[in-house]
């Protein structure tokens, strides 16, 4: 049997739509303030997408970085996978898109639904295709307009989603020397479907007049299981990807930008403290998918990694799902 192949993050990259909305546009039509919505969020404003803006094009910006990063070129990319709720259209997927406009000519592109665990199931299955020996160099993403999904008429959830995109490329360790990714995770309980959802739009509700009229294409959140599912399973998450490993070798826990207040109550059961965590969600709000792969991008390009430390990434979402990932930078 062969020996797995080691595998790196040989670049990051990301980016996200120039509006930045703050907490006060929503005061005109909401009951709200911005003081409410830090208090419990942790969010100062969020960026949504242009109106000639949709996912894909968040992708082509960061995935173009990652490449520039990784001082790859897109033509040497043998897959593209994308983790998205929100794609341009029900089909071709996103990745499709992606590749055609970056000009990976010689790469697989597929799309992968795990909503706000987007991105660490997208890194688990390039991981995955590169330590198999059945590619080489995959870009790997994580990119969402929830703008377009969001009901205004909600305080519950529209003040929480904002968009973006964040990119890996993922080669063997031996060609980049960087971000070997040690162990990868994946979750999930169905019987959770319905504390987030969309419930009309595919083959058990299709669109008809009545479901658009009935709001039943906008995203629905029932916070409180949410709240208490996120709390237990971040911390339980970075506890199982540390497990072996001394703590004091970690430099960051790079997590979902799911609510300040999770984050806080998963590291107060840890015992971690502020300065092992990357936290951006009061720039950015919830960009699903997109959250773990724009912080660790900041964080790398802000050196906040050291070098031969661990990073663990964690996120959690719909479906119910959840993953993570330890990584020696």
């Amino acid at each position: 049997m062969a020996s797995r192949i080691r595998v790196g993050i040989a670049g990051t990259g990301s980016y996200v739509p120039e509006r930045a909305v703050p907490n006060a546009y929503f005061e005109g039509f909401l009951d709200t303030s911005d003081e409410w919505i830090v208090q419990r969020t942790g969010i100062r404003e969020r960026r949504f997408a242009a109106e000639d803006e949709a996912t894909s094009d968040l992708c082509v910006h960061a995935a173009n970085r990652a490449l520039e990063d990784a001082g790859i070129g897109p033509e040497d990319l043998d897959l593209i996978v994308v983790g998205t709720l929100t794609p341009d259209y029900p089909l071709p997927s996103a990745a499709c898109l992606i590749q055609d406009r970056i000009g990976a000519k010689r790469a697989g592109a597929f799309d992968v639904a795990a909503a706000c665990t987007g991105f660490m199931t997208s890194l688990s299955t390039g991981e995955a295709f590169v330590a198999a020996g059945r590619a080489r160099r995959v870009l790997v993403l994580g990119a969402e307009t929830l703008s377009r999904f969001v009901d205004f008429e909600d305080r519950g959830s529209a003040i929480i989603f904002g968009d973006g995109a964040g990119a890996a490329v993922l080669t063997p360790h031996d060609e980049c020397g960087q971000g070997e990714i040690l162990r990868t995770t994946l979750g999930a309980d169905g019987s959770g479907y319905d504390y987030i959802h969309i419930s009309a739009g595919g083959s058990r509700h299709p669109p008809t007049a009545q479901t658009v009229e009935e709001r039943k294409h906008f995203i629905q959140m029932r916070g409180r299981e949410v709240f208490r599912f996120a709390v237990s399973h971040m911390s339980e998450m970075i506890s199982e990807m540390l497990d072996g490993y001394d703590q004091e070798e970690l430099t960051l826990v790079v997590p979902h930008q799911v609510n300040r207040r999770i984050i806080d109550a998963a590291l107060d059961r840890l015992g971690m403290t502020d300065e092992k965590v990357m936290v951006n969600i009061h720039k950015y709000g919830n960009t699903s998918a997109a959250t773990v792969p724009v912080a660790l991008d900041e964080a790398h390009r802000e050196g906040r990694i050291e070098k031969g430390k661990l990073v663990v990434m964690v996120a959690f979402g719909a479906g119910l799902t959840w993953g993570g990932a330890l990584v020696r930078w």
